[in-house]
């Protein structure tokens, strides 16, 4: 679920090290969470964002290195594991971006939506492979491709679909069907097959269904399958509140929900009590998801951070922005990933960092 450009999962360590001590959750892996990692003696610490985002050619200490392949020596050295979730977590059902939508519904509710919808297609599911058998063969032709992978739907096998027609043929002199005869136009009752197949399947499939299926030029179509987009995971969220409220009181949601830090509001037509009822909110630094939130017809966008022309391309266009500030639309979802993590790993002891801290104070 994460984002193509992002840097996600196992950063540090092995799949294969235990969890002997406890797992450390941060937003980031600074060098003084670093140092509060091996004072606890963690095994594993679940940094919010990649302490390694850029490439990176050596990993090293000392004169003219960065903090971020320091951090990442030292945990290394250690034997601390370091994982990322990042945008995968913001996009999961659940995960950073609800949170945040969370906060902002009030005692209403709301219709939620992905803005971009994630688009899942199973393995499976890639393609459609479809024939035209004799209707007295559809049973052997459907079993011989079930044994070839096709015909493969989450629990099931042997899934297909067969609708039953007519179909026609004229074999010239060199042919030898086998239905009928050559030099005659033919008309045999047939039914039309049609099973799921996987890309990696797809060639044994075609051999599979040549030998089983009784015709000399046997009758295949292969049609690619799109993905099924998920409405509930992805990036952003698009909330449809049931009662509207003044973009005011929206911005004090928000600056309750993360804890009184000071927000900035962007009023598109500079009134603050215009009320709102379609709102688009994503975690962190999401100015790139702004104008989907406003072809989606979001009239105020949430979110951490923006830059100023993007702010002021998006109040021109009729949207109104409401900026948290980056990590304090992310870091009050600790605790939640924290008693996620507790009942996911039972008998592992997980802790917020307390050296963990937003990098901008508020005066």
């Amino acid at each position: 679920m994460a984002e193509a450009w992002d840097n996600v999962g196992l950063i540090v360590g092995s799949e294969s090290w235990e969890i002997g001590g406890p797992v450390l959750l941060t937003i980031d892996l600074t060098e003084r969470v670093a140092a509060e990692a091996e004072r606890m003696k963690c095994a594993a610490v679940v940094a919010y964002h990649p302490p390694l985002f850029q490439s990176v050619k050596r990993i090293v200490d000392g004169s003219g290195s960065s903090a971020s392949q320091r951090v990442a020596l030292r945990m290394a050295c250690a034997g601390i594991a370091v994982y990322s979730p990042h945008t995968a977590l913001d996009a999961a059902a659940g995960g950073v971006t609800d949170w945040l939508a969370d906060g902002l519904i009030g005692e209403g509710t709301a219709d939620r939506r992905a803005i971009r919808p994630l688009a899942v297609r199973e393995g499976t599911q890639e393609l459609k492979l479809v024939t035209f058998v004799p209707e007295s063969e559809l049973d052997k032709v459907r079993a011989a491709l079930a044994t070839a992978g096709a015909g493969v739907i989450g629990n099931y096998t042997q899934c297909s679909f067969a609708s039953h027609g007519t179909g026609t043929f004229h074999g010239n002199t060199a042919s030898a069907p086998a239905m009928g005869k050559r030099g005659v136009f033919e008309s045999v009752p047939e039914a039309r097959l049609e099973m799921v197949c996987s890309h990696r399947n797809l060639a044994i499939a075609i051999a599979t269904l040549k030998q089983f299926h009784p015709y000399e030029e046997p009758p295949i179509d292969v049609y690619p399958l799109e993905a099924k987009p998920n409405r509930s995971v992805g990036v952003g969220r698009r909330l449809m509140l049931d009662h509207p409220v003044p973009l005011g009181e929206l911005a004090a949601r928000l600056k309750r929900h993360i804890g009184g830090r000071t927000v900035q509001v962007g009023a598109a037509g500079g009134d603050m009590t215009v009320p709102v009822s379609c709102i688009g909110v994503v975690p962190g630094a999401g100015e790139s998801v702004a104008a989907a939130a406003r072809a989606d017809g979001c009239e105020v966008f949430v979110t951490g951070e923006m830059r100023h022309h993007e702010v002021c391309a998006a109040t021109a266009s009729g949207m109104s922005v409401i900026l948290g500030g980056h990590t304090a639309t992310e870091r009050g979802y600790l605790p939640t990933l924290m008693q996620r993590l507790e009942q996911a790993l039972p008998g592992v002891r997980v802790v917020l960092s307390a050296e963990d801290v937003d990098p901008l104070v508020c005066r």
